[in-house]
């Protein structure tokens, strides 16, 4: 079937017709993504959310315009976007964790300043104590001791890209608990 004659049915709501274009450019998108994006889980994601994308604009495609051309375009800014935003959460977050996890705590804060500082600071740390041993290894060759991905696979004995695992998911679980006393603290 001709892609115009698709398109015109995935603008009238047709399924089969969404179908088949997600059969069609799925394994595109997801190459394109895995450029950009290292996580196996974020580029699906962003797959997933290229393919909703196309389905709640669909009434605005255009059939005589290049829908690969638009495909990508959408795929492109989503990766964008969620770069941005992950590279300011985290950017965030790990100024919140350096910040804390300093033992220099200024004396110019006020006393409640402090305890807070202090309390936030015990619960990083029990965060940290909660992973699993060896990621909890490796986070703490990178964070504490300030070792390189390839400093910490040499000494450990195993690969750059367990190193870079075990650091995403140790971030990833810090992140998750992190906010919730976040919130807590702000009330």
């Amino acid at each position: 079937m001709e892609e115009k004659a698709i398109i015109v049915q995935l603008k009238e709501g047709n399924h089969k017709a969404f179908e088949w274009i997600y059969t069609t450019y799925w394994s595109q998108v997801y190459n394109f993504c895995r450029l950009y994006i290292n996580s196996i889980e974020d580029t699906k994601e962003i797959v997933q959310q290229v393919f909703v994308k196309i389905w709640e604009t669909r009434a605005f495609i255009k059939e005589e315009e290049n829908f690969k051309g638009f495909l990508f375009i959408i795929t492109r800014n989503i990766i964008f976007n969620q770069s941005k935003k992950k590279f300011n959460e985290d950017f965030y977050k790990l100024s919140v964790l350096n910040a804390y996890s300093s033992s220099d705590i200024q004396t110019e804060h006020g006393i409640e300043e402090e305890i807070e500082v202090a309390q936030l600071s015990e619960y990083i740390n029990q965060l940290i104590d909660n992973l699993p041993p060896r990621q909890k290894e490796v986070f703490l060759l990178s964070r504490k001791s300030h070792l390189s991905y390839k400093e910490i696979s040499t000494r450990l004995n195993i690969s750059e890209k367990t190193v870079e695992h075990y650091i995403s998911k140790a971030i990833k679980h810090l992140r998750q608990n992190i906010q919730l006393i976040l919130i807590f603290l702000a009330c």
